[in-house]
């Protein structure tokens, strides 16, 4: 008998742990005693037909020469088989990422021909792109946080694991302090979740002048210069960056608060009149005071608007000031007056039909703004803090109170007799 005569193997390469199922396709396959690929012998080889071998490879490396033995002796032509190593990782960059996935990670190491998958802890990755036979792009999934076994699989096995670490966001929650000047410089604490790796402390997305990682719930950061008003803190880490809608802003101060107006500019000494406060960076006040004593109470409208409420003081000039951090505004008087008090009225009677001028006398009148001779509005001028000049209106007969009012109140009421006319 002639030797056997090899011409194909189907499929020509496989995993080097062996186990694949060739098809071996010649002559002269009647009575074969072995198959081999390279020294080793198949372990189980079934002979269909004098044309056609079933054989299951045994381990091996490298491209091995597949020969058939029969009685008539063996096959001598070149017909190779492949052993195919498994894939082996040997680097991932990034090794780490956040929970949400989307991370694109290159995949370092050996033997990536053929890959059917790449999975971080079973799970497949978002896409895959295999560059070479040592790189490939992956993109992470979502995942829980914590490590997360990565492996490559290809039609001779699956790799080695390296661990990608699923990182969650970070979290603002609190700064102290919360504001400081435009020339930044201020030192902060921040404080929330999540902080460790973090790799940029931003202000209003401008890079901290510094910043040190205390914990993992603490940073301490030095602000850096910065345009006056409120900036959003985050912070960066593999896992994403924190939310800046946090209501975590610093603020920036540009300048010492100054005022240029009050409504009213006055008020009874009692106090408890509301003030409107008028100016510019006003944010961020810390104080308001008439006269070196503090506001009852006080509200922050805008930069531009404080709304006070006035303490009670001695009657007289107040100033008012407005502190920030950035310093102290310039003062703004305030007058605290007592309520008017009327002493007399010169004339105290005079006809109904109005037109008398009435001299009043009394004390605290110089803010007056009304006179009324009952519930009728007079015409009058402020000649002195303590004399008013009126015009009786028109009215019927009578008996009317006459009183001023003024900022601080309105005063007690005095007598004026309007006479009617004789009826002949």
């Amino acid at each position: 008998m002639p030797p056997p005569v090899v011409s194909s193997v189907s499929p020509n390469q496989g995993p080097a742990a062996g186990g694949t199922t060739v098809t071996v396709t010649g002559t002269g396959f009647t009575g074969v005693t072995s198959v081999r690929f390279g020294a080793k012998s198949s372990p189980a080889f079934t002979s269909s037909s004098t044309t056609k071998i079933t054989a299951r490879t045994p381990s091996g490396t490298g491209t091995v020469n597949v020969t058939v033995t029969t009685s008539g002796g063996t096959s001598t032509q070149s017909v190779p088989f492949t052993y195919v190593p498994a894939p082996s990782l040997t680097g991932l960059s990034p090794a780490e990422g956040p929970v949400s996935g989307g991370t694109t990670v290159v995949l370092t190491g050996a033997s990536f021909s053929g890959v059917t998958a790449v999975e971080f802890d079973g799970v497949p990755a978002a896409s895959f792109t295999v560059d070479s036979s040592s790189q490939i792009i992956a993109v992470t999934p979502a995942h829980a946080a914590g490590p997360a076994a990565v492996t490559v699989t290809t039609s001779s096995g699956t790799s080695n694991a390296l661990n990608f670490t699923y990182t969650a966001a970070p979290s603002v929650t609190g700064l102290s302090p919360n504001q400081g000047p435009v020339s930044g410089g201020t030192t902060v604490t921040l404080t929330g979740a999540n902080f460790s790796a973090a790799t940029a402390v931003q202000f209003g997305g401008v890079a901290a002048a510094s910043f040190t990682v205390d914990s993992g719930s603490q940073i301490t950061a030095v602000a850096p210069s910065h345009a006056g008003g409120a900036a959003a803190v985050t912070v960066t880490t593999p896992g994403g960056t924190s939310n800046p809608a946090d209501p975590n802003a610093f603020f920036y101060y540009a300048a010492p608060p100054s005022l240029t107006g009050l409504v009213p500019p006055s008020g009874t000494t009692a106090g408890g009149t509301t003030v409107t406060l008028t100016g510019s960076d006003l944010l961020g006040a810390t104080a308001v005071e008439f006269g070196g004593v503090a506001a009852a109470s006080f509200t922050v409208d805008s930069s531009t608007q404080i709304t006070a409420v006035a303490p009670s003081h001695a009657a007289g000039t107040a100033a008012v000031t407005v502190t920030t951090l950035g310093g102290s505004s310039n003062p703004v008087g305030y007058v605290y007056l007592d309520t008017p008090v009327l002493v007399s009225v010169e004339p105290d009677l005079g006809p109904a039909d109005g037109g008398t001028v009435v001299t009043l006398t009394g004390n605290n009148v110089a803010a007056a703004t009304d006179v009324q001779f009952g519930a009728v509005t007079a015409s009058f001028t402020v000649v002195s803090p303590t004399q008013i000049t009126t015009v009786v209106p028109a009215d019927t007969a009578g008996p009317v109170s006459v009183t001023v009012t003024t900022p601080a109140g309105t005063s007690n009421g005095l007598t004026y007799t309007r006479l009617a006319a004789p009826n002949i």
